[in-house]
Order: structure tokens, then sequence, then C-alpha cells
């Protein structure tokens, strides 16, 4: 048998040389990363179990959910008709089985954004609320339908909360998270409108709060050509790659 050649002192070590198969002299179809141990406690083991979980959901429609309890993560699907939209809503037609949201969000406990814990799932009515709150403004809007609007979302322990939804928002970046900023705003209250118009509410205005504030000087027509283009050269990302879109992965 043809002896492997000695590797000289010093010299690196090429991917070939890192896992061969010992009789056949070739190298093994591996990567050092199939050779680490799994470890289902990781921290980002646990943050793509809880995206899967949102995503393995049938989706529910955003204007009749009932009333529950609960905080967690959501994600929201359009599948009407506007033009600049409609790759995204191509994927969406299957009510129950929506593939590419347009929005990922959270609803964390009462305490939750300011360093609270809090051990118990249901202690308040946050995801439900959070999720009332966007079909309000979307009913509010002049030219989208609240029909043509879905949801999944998944109630869990206020410490997985954040990160799910950073894994999903980089895992299908949302055009309403990435390109159109505004949606999930609040009314800034009395003498704090000098900011400008959120992008959303100039291409979906309706809401009372956001005509007070000062107008933009692109238009909603600018905003439907920056989506066209942004869909254009995108596409519904594999669930596959899910597990490498965690910074830091």
């Amino acid at each position: 048998m043809t002896k492997r050649p000695v590797r000289p002192a010093g010299q690196s070590t090429s991917p070939d040389d890192v896992a061969r198969d010992e009789q056949r002299e070739e190298p093994l179809l591996v990567s050092t990363d199939d050779l680490q141990p799994f470890n289902p406690l990781d921290t980002k083991n646990l943050a793509i179990a809880v995206a899967k979980a949102v995503l393995e959901r049938n989706a529910r429609p955003l204007g009749t959910l009932p009333a529950f309890r609960g905080a967690g993560i959501y994600a929201i699907y359009y599948a009407g008709d506007l033009p600049a939209y409609s790759p995204m809503a191509i994927e969406n037609q299957d009510s129950q089985r929506p593939r590419w949201p347009i929005y990922v969000g959270r609803a964390q406990p009462p305490g939750g954004r300011h360093g609270g814990f809090n051990t118990s799932t249901t202690d308040s009515a946050a995801l439900y609320g959070r999720l009332r709150e966007h079909a309000e403004s979307i009913r509010l809007a002049g030219n989208l339908d609240i029909s043509d609007f879905h949801c999944r979302f998944l109630v869990v322990h206020d410490l997985w909360i954040p990160l799910a939804e950073q894994l999903l928002i980089s895992h299908f970046a949302p055009v309403w998270n990435r390109l159109i900023d505004g949606f999930g705003n609040h009314d800034p209250g009395s003498g704090r409108y000098q900011g400008l118009r959120p992008r959303w509410d100039v291409l979906h205005p309706g809401r009372a709060w956001a005509l007070r504030c000062k107008e933009r000087q692109e238009t909603a027509d600018d905003i439907q050509r920056e989506i066209t283009q942004y869909l254009a050269h995108a596409s519904v990302p594999s669930l596959a790659l899910l597990s490498g879109d965690l910074s830091g992965g």
C-alpha cells in the first residue's frame, strides 16, 4: 500500500489532512463543525428551537384573534394585492402555511424591557395586546386590508423572547423590519411630534398621530420603488439555513 507522505514539521494542516478515510486514502465529506459535539442546551440551539416552534404553528387571521394571556414572539404575513409586495404575497397564499413574513416582533411582559425577569408565561396579555395594536394600525391604513394578514405566535418564557426574535429577523429580513421603519411605533405624545413621519406611515397613511409628525421628503412612490428593488433580489430563505443566522454563529 502506498504510504501517505509525511508533512514537514511546522507546515500548516490542509483541509484534506483533517479527516481522511484510512482505507481509501480519501478525504471525508465533513467539516470541523461536523465534528463538534452537539449541545442541546447551548444558547444558540435553544433560540433555534424556539424560532422553529413559531414557524411550525398554523397561521391565524390577524384581525380576529381571540383574547389570550402570555408574552412571546410573533410573525405577521401579508397576502394582498399591492404590487410592491407581490413576490412576498405569492409565497403566502396558503393562509395556514404562509412562508415569508412581512414583520417579526416580540411582546415582553411588564418589566421585561427594564431588566425584570419573570418565570411565568401568562402573567400578562402582552402578546395579544401587541398583535391587537398591529391589527389596528393596519385597519387605519387606507391602502391595506386586515383580511390579507395572518400571524403566527408563540407564548414563551421571557428569557428567550429577544433571542428568538433576533434570529427570525436575521433569517427572513422582513420588509417592515429591515426596510420600512415605523410599523411598531406608538404615538409619541403631545409635544413630541418634531420627528419625521415614519416611512411606514408615508407608504400606508392612516394613523392620526403620524400625520402630526414632520413630513418626509421621500414619497410613497419612492418607498414603493425601494421595496420592489429589495424584493427583486430576495427570496424565501430555506429553513435549513436557520441555524446560521444568529449573530456570533
